[in-house]
């Protein structure tokens, strides 16, 4: 387990952790709350965070596991500026992303800072890779990112400026990057064990990164911003790209023969619609007017029970696309809002998967306060079919078990690449026939701070953080109970030092409090062991020490005291 030794500075009466008895009244999130109260951070300004000595001790700790299993799979360590030459950007096309700090020297020359490295590496690799000899490499650096994020949230799960491992391979062939994203995730997975984080890695979207495919890894727990789909046959998918066989909806009204206008005064939503004319959610059509740059105007077609996934969308569109606004309805979808449908629309169709088959459907009429009632996709209407709604709980994955949905936390991501940064910036090196060739590339990315986070989050009670033990700021906290000059003290102190000696970080908690002031701080802090030096427990020879995680209290013999106190604590998770 990575060290961080500083022992003249572990003594609270000299160490800089300013707890507080209650929470901000902006946090929401378990970690923002518990992480502020036990002194580990503090908030500079929106999105801005400081970590405070405890804090950036546990942060160190994840570098140190993260630094240790990257360098077992091969990978060097190096440094890259965080502020970079716009024109590189430019080159990649990412320039245009609104997340992008962008800034003029004063020379007026274009500056960005950097939210990932991918162009400011493969800028290096083009000037310094020539040949098939040079390849395969991985190059990785623990550095500062930077981004213009509009609602930062959730303490330090969503903030402007953050701490990133990112790596980046580099290989002849697709093939190659498949041994480096396989490698990569044999380092990830150990990285997460490691760190004691529950974690599922699934199926995820390349986004703005690009490339030709990506998993994410996700800590499940309530303060989650991501949706994953899980299945007992071990389908595992973030829901932007989960895929799953619907369930059939219950109750569908009898098929006509041909669809029949209904009145529908004032009934604007699926809940309304469903009520009014007594059919379940499932049985309407809920249609989505969209504009796109390169198609116009669509419609979009899904279940009334289902969600519209934009990310879906997108990828089946080959494009963004952004909603109509009221009088467009009018103008290029001549309808109303509220009664759009497909059935006569003037604009080009695109109908969920889900709803392929269905009889008896309602839809917007695309006049003021009526629907059509008996709609049946492929006779009143002829669309584009695609995958584009959002899977829901209770869906069937591909292997047949049912899915269910969790919130989870993003704490890494891997992409393969491929040709998309090293094309753009001619990073090209000559094969053994001496053709050029354009270097294969994978982006592999883990957020320190959101293990943090993720850590707290899935272990923590009422009374505080309980630390996983390779995370934990320090192993283990020893609290004195008495005066300065007691003989309590004195004993405390000599644990203190033999569990250092043992190769054991603690933590001595020698401050003049009350006995329900250091056990309170302690609980909070949430260090995996706390032994307890009393003057009752030395008159019988003992010492209480209390597993943080399950509170499990014991006693250890005062005169072994460390060293079983070492065995105890080499047990815990």
């Amino acid at each position: 387990m990575p060290k961080i030794d500083s022992p003249a500075l572990t003594r609270l009466s000299s160490y800089f952790l300013p707890t507080l008895k209650e929470p901000p009244a902006d946090a929401e999130a378990l970690s923002h709350r518990l992480l502020v109260r036990a002194g580990l951070v503090r908030q500079l300004g929106a999105g801005m965070w400081t970590f405070l000595p405890a804090g950036w001790r546990s942060h160190r700790r994840i570098e140190g596991i993260i630094r240790e299993e990257l360098d077992r799979a091969g990978a060097q360590e190096m440094l890259l500026p965080v502020l970079q030459p716009a024109e590189i950007w430019r080159r990649t096309g990412r320039i245009a992303i609104d997340e992008l700090f962008k800034l003029d020297d004063r020379k007026g020359a274009e500056h960005v800072l950097a939210m990932t490295h991918e162009e400011a590496i493969t800028w290096h690799v083009a000037r310094e890779i020539r040949s098939y000899r040079d390849l395969p490499q991985i190059l990785y650096q623990f550095q500062v990112k930077e981004r213009d994020e509009p609602r930062p949230r959730a303490g330090i799960l969503r903030t402007r400026e953050f701490v990133m491992k990112d790596s980046y391979s580099f290989d002849r062939d697709r093939e190659g990057l498949e041994r480096s994203y396989e490698r990569h995730i044999a380092a990830y997975d150990r990285i997460f064990d490691r760190c004691g984080l529950d974690w599922h890695r699934v199926a995820a979207d390349v986004g703005m990164m690009g490339g030709l495919g990506a998993h994410e890894y996700m800590a499940p727990c309530p303060a989650g911003e991501n949706e994953v789909a899980l299945s007992s046959a071990g389908y595992a998918a973030n829901v932007e790209v989960a895929t799953a066989t619907p369930r059939s909806p219950d109750g569908l009204p009898e098929a006509l023969e041909a669809a029949e206008a209904v009145q529908t005064p004032g009934q604007t939503t699926i809940e309304e619609v469903s009520r009014g004319l007594g059919v379940p959610p499932g049985a309407l059509l809920k249609a989505f007017p969209i504009v796109t740059e390169g198609r116009g105007p669509v419609m979009v077609v899904v279940r009334g029970d289902h969600r519209l996934n934009e990310i879906k969308l997108a990828g089946a569109l080959g494009e963004a696309a952004r909603p109509a606004q009221a009088d467009e309805v009018e103008a290029l979808f001549a309808s109303v809002p509220g009664f759009i449908g497909p059935v006569g629309a003037s604009v080009p169709v695109i109908a969920d998967e889900a709803v392929r088959g269905l009889r008896g459907l309602v839809a917007g009429a695309n006049v003021r306060d009526r629907h059509l009632r008996g709609v049946e996709p492929g006779r009143d209407f002829e669309p584009e079919w695609a995958d584009v709604r959002s899977v829901e709980a209770g869906d069937t994955c591909p292997a047949g078990a049912e899915i269910r949905l969790e919130p989870a936390i993003e704490v890494g991501n891997i992409f393969k690449l491929g040709t998309r940064y090293s094309e753009p910036l001619e990073a090209t090196f000559l094969d053994e026939s001496g053709t050029e060739r354009p270097v294969w590339m994978g982006s592999y990315g883990i957020g320190l701070a959101r293990i943090l986070a993720a850590a707290v989050e899935q272990g923590a009670d009422e009374q505080g953080i309980s630390w996983p033990r390779a995370v934990a700021p320090f192993d283990v906290e020893v609290v004195a109970l008495g005066k300065a000059g007691e003989e309590s003290l004195e004993v405390a102190e000599r644990l203190y030092e033999e569990l250092g000696a043992a190769g054991v970080e603690a933590l001595l908690d020698d401050r003049p409090r009350s006995a329900g002031e250091k056990f309170a701080d302690a609980e909070l802090l949430g260090c995996p062991l706390r032994l307890t030096v009393g003057r009752k427990g030395i008159e019988a020879g003992e010492v209480e020490a209390q597993v943080r995680r399950g509170r499990e209290r014991r006693t250890l013999p005062l005169d072994d005291a460390a060293q079983e106190a070492v065995s105890l604590w080499r047990e815990l998770p």
